[in-house]
């Protein structure tokens, strides 16, 4: 792996441990003991490859969901377990306009 990709995948860690403390707050991340209370990089390289099983957006990657999708999820709640952890994740980065940090690793 090449500098600049490690430096990347490094931000993004870091990133995402901040994110996910910072969703450990709220309620609606559905968080729990398993998850250690935070998210890692991991999440991020799920946002990018899993995608949406259920509702209109059926079948398009989690990272490639619209941001008024998101925020609907947000106002009424996220699913339980792992999918709403991933919404709740994208959410935070679409709302604060950091979907960009995840292009690094739609190129992997």
């Amino acid at each position: 792996m090449r500098r600049d990709e490690l430096a990347v995948l490094n931000f993004l860690h870091q990133s995402a441990t901040w994110l996910g403390r910072k969703l450990a707050v709220s309620d609606d991340a559905g968080l729990d003991e398993t998850d250690g209370g935070y998210m890692d990089h991991q999440h991020l390289e799920l946002l990018v490859t899993r995608e949406m099983p259920f509702g209109k957006h059926r079948g398009r990657l989690i990272a490639d969901l619209p941001g008024n999708y998101l925020n609907w999820f947000a106002r009424k709640g996220f699913p339980p377990g792992e999918i709403g952890r991933l919404l709740a994740l994208m959410h935070e980065l679409d709302h604060n306009g950091l979907s960009a940090l995840l292009d690094p690793l739609r190129k992997r």
